[in-house]
C-alpha cells in the first residue's frame, strides 16, 4: 500500500487496543491509538486521520461525546467498537454521526471488512454532498441520470418514494441508516407515524430487488435501529 491510509484507534481495554491496531498494521495501515475521549478528539485534529474506530466506554468522556465533538468539525468515518449492546445507544451513535457500529465480541476479520468499506469511499473522493451518477453491486445496477433500476439487466419499476429510498441507500453503502434519519430523509418528518410507511415501503422494495426477501442479498435490517446496503 504506496499512499498509507491513517488510523486513530481509540480504546481503552489495552489487549483489545494492541489486537486491533497489530492487525491494522498488518494490513498495511498507519495508526495512532489512544484509551482517553478527550486525546481523541485532541489526535483528530492534529493527525487527520482517514478513518477512526471507537470505543464508548471510555475513562474520561463517554464515547457519544466524542463522536459529537467531531461531527462539529468533520466527516472523517466513525466505527463504533462497543459492548453496549442497548439498541437506543446504537441509534444514539449513529444519529450523531457514526458510520458504522460493532457489537464486542467481534471478529477482526468482520472489523477489517468494515474498515475496507468506510476507507473505499475515502480512497475515490466520495463525499456525502457528491451527486452520484450510478450505483453498481453485483447484479443490482442504479443509473441516476435515467432514473433506473436493474436487476440481472431486467428494469424494476419502483414508485416514487421507493426510488427516493433506493438513491438514499445507494448514497451511503456499507453504511447503517437509521430509521429516524431515513424518514428525516424521506418525509421531511421525526420518527413517529411515518415508521409504519418505512416498513411497508422497505418490504415492497424488497420484493422487487431481492431474489428472496426473507434472505436478502442486498438491503440487511439492522434489528431495531436500520437498515444497510450491501458495499460489495
Amino acid at each position: 500500500m504506496g499512499n498509507k491510509l491513517y488510523i486513530l484507534v481509540v480504546e481503552d481495554d489495552k489487549p483489545i487496543r494492541n489486537f486491533i491496531s497489530a492487525s491494522l498494521l498488518a494490513q498495511g495501515y498507519k495508526y495512532v491509538e489512544t484509551d482517553k475521549g478527550n486525546e481523541a478528539v485532541a489526535l483528530s485534529m492534529s493527525h487527520n486521520p482517514d478513518l477512526i474506530i471507537l470505543d464508548l466506554g471510555l475513562p474520561d468522556i463517554d464515547g457519544l461525546k466524542v463522536i459529537s465533538k467531531i461531527r462539529e468539525w468533520s466527516k472523517v468515518p466513525i466505527i463504533v467498537v462497543s459492548a453496549r449492546e442497548n439498541e437506543r445507544q446504537k441509534v444514539e451513535a449513529l444519529d450523531l454521526g457514526a458510520d458504522d457500529y460493532l457489537t464486542k465480541p467481534f471478529g477482526i476479520g468482520e472489523l477489517l471488512a468494515r474498515v475496507r468499506v468506510a476507507l473505499r469511499h475515502v480512497i475515490s473522493g466520495q463525499s456525502e454532498d457528491e451527486d452520484i451518477k450510478f450505483f453498481n453491486v453485483k447484479k443490482l445496477y442504479v443509473d441516476f441520470i435515467k432514473r433506473k433500476v436493474t436487476i440481472d439487466n431486467v428494469e424494476v419499476h419502483l414508485t416514487p418514494i421507493e426510488y427516493k429510498i433506493m438513491l438514499l441507500l445507494c448514497k451511503y453503502p456499507g453504511r447503517v441508516l437509521t430509521h429516524n434519519f431515513i424518514i428525516r430523509e424521506i418525509w421531511g418528518s421525526s420518527i413517529g407515524s411515518e415508521t409504519k410507511s418505512l416498513r411497508v415501503f422497505m418490504a415492497s422494495l424488497r420484493r422487487k430487488i431481492e431474489k428472496n426477501p426473507a434472505e436478502p442479498e442486498y438491503i440487511y435490517t439492522e434489528v431495531g435501529v436500520g437498515y444497510r446496503l450491501i458495499d460489495e
